[in-house]
């Protein structure tokens, strides 16, 4: 495939504009075009090491979970890690892509797949996603009804305004007169100077309403899991799913105050990768992430919450392997996917 045709083929499979404000996803490397894309190369994190490997296989592309760049470079050398993987893409016509928090949120992205190893359960997000459009432009909706001998003017010196959409005038009876009501798009800096427009005329401005348009909430996408589950079970149970499902010797338990491992987990939150942030106020028997910090366990642990933490990339990198056939099959098949060996979490139990 193109390289230009896939990145689009990725960005409809999850929408950059659902990833996180903070976040650099997207095609971040991109090597001088035309690009054929025939070997897509499946990681969680791009170390130097993975480079090599996507090197002797001869990937095109790239896509990295986390992405390599994230705080600006300002320079392209062979001085630190970072711009060494810039410099080896490159010189190897290999593009770097990265969907981070975009596939935290889609409903078959990597919280869905982290849900999966606690059993049987209805999960929802914790913090929902809002449509990354919606037919109308704007911030607020302004309407007001005028008469025939102020109408006029006042639209004129409307249309001068900038930052205004859909403005449309409907015929109105107000109080037995007939009127025309009139109905405009907005920004939050347009909105100012309409308000003041209309402040001239007490008459105007009192027949004025003012709308604030949001964009409405998708009911499957967002940040976070809250599962519940259709049978509780132990918590010591759970812990053994969580190491089944992540492959897993080991992970790190904190009991909630007044909890034991015999406790019952009928609901419970979870967060691949950093979770403290998007768990934190949750009600919930267990929070289940990669990290979080020492005062965020804390937090939980004193209100009877149990924590469950795997180290931030192992709740993560098991997700690949069904991207992989999932990409597969939104991709027709087109090219080869094929997943990291040598990606795996920095940090082991010695």
């Amino acid at each position: 495939m193109n390289l230009r045709e896939l990145v689009n083929a990725l960005n409809d499979f999850a929408s950059p504009s659902l990833a996180e404000s903070w976040d650099n996803v997207g095609l971040l490397v991109e090597p001088s075009p035309p690009h054929t894309v025939n070997t897509l190369f499946l990681t969680n994190d791009l170390t130097e090491e993975v480079m090599e490997e996507a090197v002797q296989k001869k990937a095109d592309l790239v896509l990295s979970y986390h992405p390599p760049i994230f705080a600006p470079l300002k320079r392209v050398t062979w001085k630190t890690w970072k711009e060494r993987l810039v410099v080896r893409a490159l010189e190897n016509r290999i593009g770097i892509y990265s969907p981070h928090t975009a596939y935290d949120a889609i409903p078959h992205g990597v919280n869905n797949w982290l849900t999966k190893g606690l059993g049987a359960c209805i999960s929802v997000p914790l913090h929902p996603s809002t449509a990354p459009s919606c037919p109308a432009g704007g911030t607020h909706r302004v309407e007001f009804c005028a008469d025939a001998e102020h109408l006029d003017a006042v639209l004129t010196k409307i249309k001068d305004i900038q930052e205004i959409s859909c403005l449309t005038t409907l015929p109105a009876r107000v109080e037995d007169e007939e009127q025309t009501r009139v109905s405009l798009n907005c920004s939050q800096k347009a909105l100012l100077e309409v308000v003041a427009l209309l402040s001239q005329n007490s008459l105007l401005y009192h027949k004025t309403e003012i709308l604030l348009l949001q964009k409405p909430l998708l009911s499957h996408t967002g940040m976070g899991r809250l599962c519940t589950l259709s049978e509780p079970v132990s918590l010591s149970d759970m812990i053994e799913r969580i190491k089944s499902h992540l492959k897993l010797p080991h992970v790190r338990i904190a009991l909630g105050m007044g909890r034991t491992l015999e406790s019952p987990v009928k609901k419970a939150a979870l967060c691949a990768g950093s979770g403290g942030s998007v768990l934190k106020g949750t009600e919930a028997d267990l929070y289940l992430t990669g990290e979080m910090s020492h005062h965020d366990v804390l937090d939980a642990v004193a209100n009877g919450i149990s924590v469950i933490l795997c180290e931030h990339s192992n709740t993560e990198r098991g997700f690949l392997s069904e991207l992989r056939d999932t990409l597969a099959i939104h991709l027709q098949n087109k090219i080869n996917i094929i997943v990291s060996e040598k990606d795996r979490d920095p940090l082991q139990v010695a």
